[in-house]
């Protein structure tokens, strides 16, 4: 079988919830199976560009910050003190709004990551550098 056409891929996760075990442990963050499925969602990603490589397909994964969306917003009433902490947990000091993540999608399904696969988009304010 000839392979007629090239594909992309790209799955999205929440890297905060990857950031470092004991440092989640420390700010009172302990859901073992959440964080596990953010992991499980990169190792996926990971997994699925070996597998489809091979036939021209391309997965890559992003790995957002803290979104201000309708969710998070709710949430905000029920405990109003992490409004004003979760945007001190990165080196911007701000949350993302959704469209902050049209360039990073538009990237990983042009041309220009025609070489990227099995990869990362870490897309978080600075959150995971420290």
């Amino acid at each position: 079988m000839e392979l007629l056409q090239t594909g992309y891929i790209f799955l999205i996760k929440s890297a905060i919830a990857l950031k470092c075990a004991n440092i989640l442990t420390i700010q009172g963050l302990i859901c073992p199976a959440y964080n596990a499925s953010k992991a499980a969602v990169l190792q996926l990603g990971r997994n699925l560009a070996a597998e489809w490589g091979e036939y021209g397909i391309r997965v890559n994964t992003i790995s957002p910050g803290y979104i201000i969306t309708a969710m998070v917003t709710q949430l905000f009433q029920k405990f109003p003190e992490r409004e004003t902490e979760w945007p001190k947990q990165n080196m911007l000091g701000r949350l993302s709004k959704p469209e902050e993540y049209r360039g990073a999608a538009v990237f990983l399904i042009s041309d220009a990551s025609s070489f990227m696969s099995g990869s990362d988009l870490r897309i978080d304010g600075g959150h995971c550098a420290w």
